[in-house]
């Protein structure tokens, strides 16, 4: 099961490396780690003699160079490579990962866009938000839904997609993003869902309608109901779990999770794609009585933007013809129950009396336009209209913590009291 290879690591001189890989072959261009390289978990290269043959470095896997999980053989570069070019440069290592930790409050920021909105407002940065233009349906297919439960479900946006190439490779540099948010590609279908989770916060769920029986119905779940999970665990549902179904029976765990049955695979040819809003008091907990959460539950149990399922799912929609092909049929989209964005008033002289400080009522008035939030200015109060992404404010001190945050922490004086 080895190999010994003449290696051209663009020293000067052919190098002999034996290889265990089983994807190795002539002519390939791949990572090599010469002798004295250092790689993750402080794994020293050095000459060493394997059967008898002496071996001057080693011939890298993704896994072995710390960049994903993928152990399955070589990692195998373009066939342009410069050969000899050190692999921070060849695969743009030489980038800076931000880990953001977040407070439960701020479940708009459980995105690019979200963290974007944030650094526009703190650095006064002008925030270039994606465009989503709506795809013309070339087709009349529809899948039948219907939601039983609007305190479970409040909107429910989908459409079918016929003529996919499942097969087809995720992009490099989709694969490279997701790798370094701490996601495994697993397939383009799935790999496009988690990649607009990631990009704008919004979960969203593939299913193979070919495997779909009828039409999908959004209800509470039945004493008795199971379901198999992608995860490949079976659980028991009850009148307490959001649960999607067909014809069949349960299909999937709202905001949850998709279950195995309807799930897309490489010989996907047609599939459904949804966006809903879940209430987040019906999805909070659910994953935890299962011992184990998913990304999706992190995102609705701490509410996901209601107002924008038909834009995220045109961006879905384009990015499943871009990579895989295939004939949109129209948006369904099912309005229910939605939050209401109630205005929240903050006073003049509260928000003074709170934060210790004489700010200026202009002061109070930028931070809500550089956050761009709706307002009313009156001589001693303001008027704030949430937008729909923002679901921690309110209350009155909701609004006096973005103003102390946009006026600066650090302005504020540490005075005994």
């Amino acid at each position: 099961k080895l190999t010994v290879c003449e290696v051209d690591a663009g020293t000067g001189a052919k190098l002999s490396i034996v290889c265990g890989a089983p994807n190795v072959a002539a002519g390939l261009r791949v990572p090599c780690a010469l002798e004295g390289a250092v790689l993750p978990g402080d794994f020293r290269i050095k000459r060493t003699t394997m059967r008898g043959v002496e071996s001057q470095g080693m011939l890298c896997s993704a896994r072995e160079l710390g960049l994903s999980e993928d152990h399955s053989g070589l990692l195998i570069l373009d066939a342009d490579a410069p050969v000899g070019q050190d692999i921070r440069t060849a695969l743009d290592l030489d980038d800076r990962k931000l880990t953001i930790k977040l407070t439960p409050n701020r479940a708009d920021c459980l995105s690019v866009v979200g963290v974007a909105r944030e650094v526009a407002a703190i650095t006064g940065a002008a925030l270039q938000l994606p465009a989503f233009d709506p795809i013309a349906p070339r087709i009349d297919a529809r899948l039948p839904v219907r939601v039983e439960a609007p305190d479970l479900c409040g909107r429910f946006s989908g459409r079918v997609i016929r003529g996919v190439d499942a097969r087809a490779p995720t992009p490099d540099w989709m694969k490279q993003r997701l790798e370094r948010s701490g996601q495994r590609p697993i397939s383009a279908l799935v790999d496009i869902s988690n990649y607009v989770m990631l990009e704008l916060g919004r979960p969203s769920h593939v299913f193979d309608l070919d495997k779909v029986k009828g039409g999908l119905t959004v209800r509470w779940g039945r004493a008795g109901e199971q379901l198999v999970l992608l995860n490949g665990q079976t659980v028991a549902v009850d009148e307490g779990v959001g649960v999607i179904c067909d014809d069949a029976g349960v299909e999937a765990m709202a905001g949850i999770m998709g279950g195995d049955a309807t799930a897309v695979s490489l010989d996907t040819r047609n599939v459904y794609v949804e966006a809903a809003f879940w209430w987040p008091d019906s999805i909070r907990g659910r994953s935890r009585r299962y011992n184990f959460s998913t990304d999706a539950a992190h995102r609705f149990e701490r509410g996901v933007d209601f107002a924008t399922t038909v834009d995220h799912l045109e961006h879905i929609t384009r990015l499943i013809l871009d990579i895989c092909g295939g004939q949109p049929g129209p948006v369904d989209d099912t309005v229910l129950a939605v939050p209401e964005r109630r205005p929240v008033t903050m006073r003049v002289d509260r928000c003074r009396r709170v934060l210790g400080i004489p700010i200026e009522a202009q002061d109070m008035a930028d931070a809500f336009r550089r956050l761009g939030l709706a307002f009313e200015a009156h001589s001693d109060h303001f008027v704030v209209t949430p937008p729909s992404y923002r679901f921690d404010l309110e209350i009155e001190e909701d609004l006096v913590e973005e103003v102390a945050r946009l006026f600066g922490f650090e302005r504020i004086p540490a005075d005994p009291p």
